[in-house]
């Protein structure tokens, strides 16, 4: 049984030059100190056709034919790679009959832009598709597919490198799809493009974090087959809002130990080809600011944590007629603080922007240290609803995601909060320390690695020791006396207030752990009214349920425990586990769950 994804987790490069400083920095009680010239940040000059910037933007089929407006404002920008396709049935609209019109003048604007194209070969040609349409499988002939791909290679092998297969194969675009048949589908195009050009790239692609897919895929044979793997994490960039950081950098590691364990090269180019949040179409301050902090966080997460490219979806809005879009630009071509934030970005780190590692700042603060022409800036945030107090022994400019540049006096707080700011030619020992946290396991979660147990204590300020509740706002909190639980709250739109959804720290649970034991801690809201709850996990098959288990008739809290062998918790929709109170005639109080490890069969 498959489950949707919650409605709450979905919803240019140009110079700058910085004045000579001296930086003293004391971060969590230790003083930083270093001396030197911050230098020019600067991008190549003319057409610089290298392949190694990470700044990408991605384009949906309903605003793609405006590429010859939006490519300059993505150019100037920074950006280096658009990701966008035409379809099949476009390109070949019957057989036998190719119509290049539209990618060739695609292609020649992205080199007259100096953007590199990325593309996906999708979706049917209706007379190539077993139904008639562009969606549904089966394929009438597998010979269809390869000429595809052979006649595209063929005619782009100069200027497109890098070819996605499909578009969100294990999403609503593939209906009938298998992993079985997409690792057919991956084979074929590998074979047939390399025999074109050696040098193509064939990339699995999925959509939201669906390791699981991936690894079937693989298992069905599309193992070396392969060049790169496409993610589509959206929930992993809407949990960035409660803190969830952590899980957002984990994804990375997660794919190679899946890599691993299929015997693949794991060291394979790891891509976000779309990832991106929602703000109104109309100019709306909160919400276009939250959208910049989103966007920036995504691009400094993806790239610290070893991600090559990231593409934002998308380049301009809005989409399909809603009141909202995940637009860098709006329709009437005004952009929005998104835009800048990543103008800036691009700018102060550069083209190629280099990974030194990490810092954790104060008391949790989030800090990324990146070089840049010999030049160590560092990215850093607080997390959600707090702020840190970094004090510098020198006067120190820093930059916001507009790019304004302001001065910290010597001796005076510098005050960071969850929006990111950029501090330029930070000192040697700062930087010689994030480069000692690189292959350290994150701090922000705690170590749980040699731990038995990971839980959480729902109350109203939750107490999370490697579970963490994710939107908690589909609970209400309540209190007696000096303790505190959570209720589960019906009235919630679109039925979320149904779920109580949680997190583990992969960590506790790094890929292939499969047997576990979790238990809740419930109680009916009063004895007399029945109520009760199936627990929906992340399996090695995908989102299942592991069986309805009612409340015992108590006024005492009661535990409710899954024994599972399945489990592969990986956060493809952005969430491990719920408890599920749909099939419930009543809510219900929680008070704690937890996750146990157990011992293998």
């Amino acid at each position: 049984m498959a489950f949707p994804k919650t409605g709450a987790l979905s919803t240019a490069r140009s110079r700058r030059c910085l004045r000579p400083i001296a930086v003293l920095l004391l971060v969590g009680g230790v003083i930083f100190g270093a001396e030197g010239l911050v230098g020019a940040l600067s991008a190549p000059q003319g057409d610089s056709r290298d392949d190694s910037s990470p700044w990408g933007v991605a384009s949906g089929a309903e605003w793609f034919s405006d590429y010859p407006k939006f490519n300059p404002l993505l150019r100037n920008a920074g950006v280096g790679w658009l990701r966008g396709f035409y379809e099949w049935q476009t390109i070949q609209p019957r057989q036998g009959y190719w119509n290049w019109a539209l990618t060739d003048r695609l292609v020649e604007n992205a080199k007259a832009n100096h953007i590199h194209l990325t593309f996906a070969f999708a979706y049917f040609a209706p007379w190539a598709s077993a139904d008639g349409g562009t969606r549904k499988f089966p394929i009438k002939d597998m010979q269809f597919w390869r000429d595809y791909v052979s006649e595209m290679v063929s005619r782009y092998t100069k200027d497109i490198k890098f070819w996605e297969i499909w578009n969100e194969f294990n999403g609503s675009f593939a209906e009938n799809g298998t992993p079985e048949i997409y690792a057919q589908m991956v084979r074929e195009a590998s074979v047939a493009a390399k025999k074109i050009d050696a040098t193509a790239k064939i990339g699995l692609s999925v959509a939201n974090f669906d390791v699981n897919f991936l690894d079937a895929a693989i298992k069905a044979g599309a193992a070396d087959h392969f060049d790169y793997i496409c993610v589509h994490p959206y929930e992993k960039l809407d949990a960035l809002g409660e803190n969830g950081e952590v899980q957002f950098l984990n994804m990375a590691a997660t794919l190679r130990q899946m890599l691993a364990a299929n015997k693949q090269p794991v060291d394979i180019p790891l891509w976000i080809t779309e990832i991106g949040a929602q703000t109104p179409s109309a100019p709306n301050q909160q919400a276009d600011t939250r959208q910049a902090i989103l966007l920036t966080k995504a691009y400094l997460l993806a790239i610290a944590s070893g991600f090559q490219r990231v593409f934002w979806f998308e380049a301009r809005g809005p989409s399909y007629g809603q009141q909202t879009d995940h637009g860098l630009i709006r329709a009437d071509f005004s952009l929005r603080p998104s835009y800048r934030a990543l103008k800036t970005m691009s700018e102060v780190l550069g083209p190629e922007p280099s990974n030194a590692g990490w810092l954790e700042l104060g008391d949790g603060g989030y800090g990324f240290v990146f070089n840049q022409n010999d030049v160590a800036v560092l990215a850093a945030w607080a997390p959600a609803k707090q702020a840190i107090k970094l004090k510098f022994k020198a006067d120190v400019q820093t930059l916001d995601l507009a790019g304004n540049r302001s001065t910290v006096i010597a001796g005076r707080d510098a005050t960071i909060t969850d929006v990111p700011q950029f501090f330029v030619n930070v000192p040697r020992p700062m930087l010689e320390q994030a480069k000692a946290n690189k292959q350290r396991p994150y701090p922000w979660d705690g170590d749980y690695s040699r731990a038995q147990v990971a839980s959480a204590r729902l109350q109203l300020q939750n107490r999370e020791n490697g579970v963490r509740q994710i939107n908690p706002d589909t609970t209400v909190p309540v209190s007696v006396g000096n303790q505190s639980w959570r209720r589960t709250d019906f009235s919630k739109p679109g039925g979320e207030g149904h779920y109580v959804y949680f997190s583990v720290t992969p960590q506790f649970v790094p890929f292939g752990t499969n047997d576990l034991e979790i238990t809740a801690v419930v109680r009916r809201v009063t004895p007399d009214k029945i109520a009760g709850m199936s627990l929906n996990y992340e399996s090695q098959k995908g989102y299942v349920d592991g069986g309805y288990l009612n409340i015992p008739e108590s006024d005492q809290w009661q535990e409710l425990k899954w024994t599972i062998s399945d489990a592969n918790f990986v956060g493809g929709w952005g969430w491990n586990f719920r408890l599920n109170a749909i099939a419930s005639p009543n809510e219900f109080l929680v008070k704690e769950v937890t996750v146990e490890k157990r011992a293998a069969r």
